[in-house]
């Protein structure tokens, strides 16, 4: 599994916690940036994951900012993304399993380290039911098609 991890400056701090996470697993993963505490704007970090991810070059992406909610925002405007907030483990199983998401973000402010590490862990090893879920997400994909070019 390809996965990329970026963060803003506010979510910097875990995005370290969860880089050292995932690749004492074991897990390849690419740090897209930012690289310091150095204000940014999260946009210009996370649209190219985003495209990244849609495209195929990375199966997954994390990412981080204050909340979670911006990078979220962000990322979900690009087709063929599917980018969940979570500050559970809960969200982040269902998440992947009812909604195929293959964006997590997560929120420095809200989320500890310890925390952040379960969510990761659940949403890696949590599969796509598929089923009636793969009509809803057939759904979404339909309202991407429907309001902006799908890419490919």
């Amino acid at each position: 599994m390809r996965i990329a991890v970026a963060s803003d400056h506010g979510g910097f701090k875990l995005k370290q916690e969860v880089l050292e996470y995932l690749r004492s697993r074991g897990i390849a993963v690419q740090d897209c940036g930012t690289f310091s505490e150095d204000s940014v704007d999260y946009p210009d970090v996370v649209l190219p994951v985003a495209e990244a991810v849609a495209g195929g070059e990375y199966d997954r992406a994390i990412l981080l900012c204050g909340t979670g909610i911006g990078v979220s925002m962000v990322a979900n405007k690009v087709p063929g993304v599917r980018a969940a907030v979570c500050s559970d483990t809960f969200s982040a199983r269902h998440s992947r399993a009812h909604n195929d998401a293959n964006v997590l973000t997560l929120g420095e402010r809200i989320v500890g380290p310890g925390l952040a590490r379960e969510i990761v862990a659940v949403w890696l090893e949590t599969g796509f039911e598929g089923g009636r879920h793969a009509r809803r997400v057939d759904k979404i994909t339909a309202v991407e098609e429907k309001y902006g070019a799908r890419r490919s």
